[in-house]
């Protein structure tokens, strides 16, 4: 299992959304969207979990792509970003 940092969300971009733009390149585990407190909008990234091969097929995929004007970054999370989870 892998997990994947996606950076540079649009504003408007949900956790359902988010999932179906990943479900092609396989079954998305765990998702967390990291959204503004009082107004429930994205905040530009999220974090989720594939299985190795599908995240990488993911990564290739998406990783520089267009959603809603915005070029979003996918990419493996870093060992700091792990640790900022718990």
């Amino acid at each position: 299992m892998l997990t994947l940092t996606v950076r540079g969300l649009p504003r408007s971009m949900n956790e359902k959304t988010l999932s179906a733009l990943f479900e092609p390149y396989g079954k998305v585990r765990s998702l967390r969207l990291a959204k503004d407190l009082f107004s429930g909008e994205c905040k530009g990234f999220a974090e989720l979990q594939m299985e190795g091969h599908e995240a990488r097929a993911a990564i290739a995929a998406l990783n520089g792509s267009t959603q809603d004007s915005a070029m979003i970054r996918v990419g493996l999370a870093s060992e700091a970003d792990r640790k900022r989870r718990r």
